[in-house]
């Protein structure tokens, strides 16, 4: 039996295999803070925010930011320090500059394995989901509203206010996703739960796409196009559940022209299933190239039910539908009031440290301001 390299000839040289990754969610980059000039502030503080940023950078970069509660742990110790600069008595609102990148392996994406995950597992992410839609409006509503013009227009694709709210929207979609899973999997879950929690999903993701769909007609952002496609198959797969369910509630009622609402939901289905793997395939052919996971939760039923319920139906009520051609008529989904809402969020408060601190502030010889490092590109280090 011959080695893995004796398949190479002598003076070839191998080349870098490809790789495509699996992708369950995609979200965008995440970003670790980069070193900055401390000189102007106190040792102490100085040395306690370099280390704590050194940790999160090498958390983030060896886990891909999976280890949540050291990371949330770090960040909320960094920015109660950080949150000391923003004091105008300090005098260092425009000397201290801070500012962030992508991850170097420019990570963009989470898959899911295709291991057995505890229902445990899979509230504990909804309550993660929830305090992420948390962040993010907070960001919105109360740190992008206080920047100025000039500033917030330099941020980023992804830092802008409506794809923010688009990633906000994409995390309570998701969260009722992995709740629409658990009611598949149990048998308490009536049909009218299923119902309403496929048709909150696709209300979710139907906005998380009309923000992401403002944000790429103002800028046509590579990674706001990217994350729109992914919405996009999110949303028709959405749509083709909430028909489905909504096909079996009608399909309850005694009346033939119900049967036949029902089957005109499942066709429905069908077809917006079959539109949502074209949606998908375009997903992952956009840069950077992804491959689809295999479907999990509710999908991975419905991906089965969806068309053999459609054949079944159409069988037994299609010939109605040839004598009344009138009662082809899609039923419209009913609404609901959205049960999942984003967690409050406050910001900690200012470390001590800055009380008991007594300095001087030095005049540098040349004052850089903040706004004079926000002209990178996306992909570059950002404020």
């Amino acid at each position: 039996m011959g080695c893995i390299s004796s398949m190479y000839g002598i003076g070839k040289k191998k080349k870098n295999k490809t790789i495509i990754r699996e992708v369950s969610v995609y979200i965008p980059c995440l970003r670790v803070p980069v070193q900055s000039d401390m000189h102007k502030i106190p040792k102490d503080l100085a040395h306690r925010i370099t280390s704590l940023r050194n940790q999160i950078v090498l958390v983030s970069h060896s886990t891909g930011g999976s280890a949540i509660t050291e990371l949330t742990k770090a960040l909320e110790e960094y920015l109660s320090l950080l949150l000391g600069l923003t004091n105008k008595e300090h005098g260092l609102q425009e000397l201290v500059e801070f500012r962030w990148k992508e991850l170097e392996d420019g990570r963009q994406e989470s898959a899911l394995s295709e291991r057995l995950v505890s229902p445990d597992c899979m509230r504990d992410a909804v309550d993660l989901l929830l305090k992420a839609a948390g962040y993010l409006n907070f960001c919105i509503h109360n740190v992008l509203l206080r920047l100025p013009t000039d500033i917030k227009n330099k941020l980023p694709s992804v830092m802008q206010g409506s794809f923010l709210d688009a990633i906000s929207h994409q995390a309570l979609a998701q969260g009722t996703e992995v709740q629409l899973g658990l009611a598949v999997q149990s048998k308490n879950a009536t049909l009218s739960v299923k119902r309403r929690l496929a048709c909150e999903q696709l209300i979710f993701f139907a906005k998380a796409y009309n923000c992401c769909l403002s944000q790429v007609n103002e800028n046509g952002a590579a990674a706001s196009k990217k994350q729109l496609l992914f919405i996009k198959w999110k949303h028709l797969e959405a749509k083709a559940a909430a028909y489905y369910y909504h096909g079996l509630i009608l399909d309850k009622c005694t009346e033939p022209s119900s049967h036949v609402s029902a089957m005109c939901c499942f066709l429905a289905a069908e077809e917006l299933l079959v539109e949502s793997k074209k949606a998908c395939l375009t997903f992952c052919l956009a840069e950077p190239t992804t491959r689809a996971s295999p479907p999990w939760g509710a999908m991975k039923h419905l991906h089965k039910k969806i068309p053999e319920t459609a054949l079944k139906k159409s069988q037994m009520y299609g010939c109605i539908l040839e004598q009344d051609k009138g009662l082809k008529k899609l039923a419209e989904l009913p609404e609901f009031q959205l049960s999942l809402k984003p967690d409050e969020y406050e910001l900690p408060e200012v470390d001590c440290a800055w009380d008991s601190a007594k300095w001087e502030i030095p005049v540098p010889a040349v004052q850089t301001t903040l706004k004079e490092h926000l002209n990178d590109p996306d992909h570059q280090p950002q404020t």
